[in-house]
This record gives structure tokens, sequence and C-alpha cells, in this order.
């Protein structure tokens, strides 16, 4: 039977392949992005009431969910610590934490809910080992880690689980068209991005639950 999947953040170069992939295998795949990108439905997640509406339509035209990939981004940074603004603060705050967090609060009954459910986010091995002018970034990925580990316990005793994918940087096509001497030696491809994520499926609940698996090459 086809999964009912949906991925937050669609539109970008990681979103699309995440999309792809589960569309590959055979599975309903509800691609959301604020931009509106084609295929995508355009949802600020920023507004909780319309993440409420999200999950609630989901519900109603599917009647379950079995896995929320949540990949929006960001970036800011500085040269020093000094020079860090707390403007990219705020910035990533919405970007990396509260979209995040609209979307896990209103997914988790759906998820509690399933039979084999996932959710994943993406973060960055600078949350562990921040340097000093990533110290807004550093600081917001950590706070994301921590809250879908929070999100993994409230799952324990259920059929799903929330997992955190730790990466250097990802590139992609485009990025190596653009740059075709640069060896990316530390970034993760987001085609391998999207496969693993497709394979969460392929253990236990209990096996992927609270585990930060690191894809760094």
């Amino acid at each position: 039977m086809s999964r009912v999947i949906v991925v937050t953040g669609a539109g970008g170069p990681a979103g699309r392949a995440v999309v792809g992939k589960f569309a590959e295998l055979g599975d309903t795949v509800i691609g959301v992005d604020k931009s509106g990108a084609e295929g995508c439905l355009a949802v600020d997640l920023l507004d909780r009431d319309a993440v409420r509406a999200l999950a609630e339509g989901v519900r109603a035209e599917h009647g379950r969910v079995d896995g929320v990939v949540h990949l929006v981004g960001g970036w800011r940074g500085s040269k020093t610590f000094a020079d860090t603004s707390l403007d990219d603060w705020d910035l990533l705050h919405d970007l990396l934490i509260r979209t995040l967090q609209h979307v896990s609060l209103e997914f988790e009954p759906l998820l509690r809910a399933s039979g084999n459910g996932r959710f994943a986010i993406v973060s960055a091995r600078a949350a562990s080992k921040p340097t000093q002018g990533g110290a807004a970034y550093a600081a917001a990925k950590a706070a994301a880690e921590a809250w879908t580990l929070a999100l993994a316990d409230a799952l324990k005793d259920t059929s799903s689980a929330a997992v955190v994918l730790v990466v250097n940087a990802l590139v992609h096509d485009e990025m190596r068209a653009a740059n075709p001497d640069k060896p990316y030696r530390t970034f993760t491809d987001v085609k391998d991005l999207a496969t693993t994520i497709a394979g969460l499926w392929d253990e236990e609940p209990a096996a992927v639950n609270g585990r930060r698996i690191d894809l760094v090459p």
C-alpha cells in the first residue's frame, strides 16, 4: 500500500529530490512550500492556523499520514562572534524552529495514529560543533534537534518515529554544474539524502526513533 507523505520545504533542491524519490516509489506525496512552487501547496508555516488547516485537509482527503519530512532551511552567519546580528537569529528562529514547532505539533496526532509513521528533519554538524561566526545558525539547529528528539520521546510508545539526519552541507546537480572543479567532499548529495529518508521505513520504528543519523561522507 502506498504511503501518504508530507514534505515541507518541497520547492527547494532537497525537497524536490525527496518528493521525487517518494513519487518514484509510488507513494502519495503532498509537497508544501511557501512560494507555491510548481506542484506544491502554498502554505505559510509560520501561521499555525494555516498549518492546522493543512493537517486537517490531509486527514480529510487521505485519512492518515505516514510521514512528514520537514526541510525548511536557511543560513545566516558572520565573520566573528562579535559581528553576530540578532536579526539573523530572529530570521533563523522562524525558519528553523518556529516552522518545525507548528508542523510537528499539528501533525503529531496523525503520526501517533499511524501504523508506521516517520518524522524527519535535516540538521547540521554545526549544531554540536559551532563556529564563532555561525552562532545563530548552530544554536537554531541545536534547538531544532532538541525539539525533534522531544517529539521522538512523545512517539516512543507508538508505531511512529522521529529522526534527525545530520549533514555538513547539501549539494545538488545545479551546484556541481556551476562549480565543476569543486570537490564537495564533505557535502551530502540531495539524492543520497532522499534515499536515506525513504529507507527510514525499512527499519522498525523503535530502531530509528530518536536517532541522529550522520550522513557526512
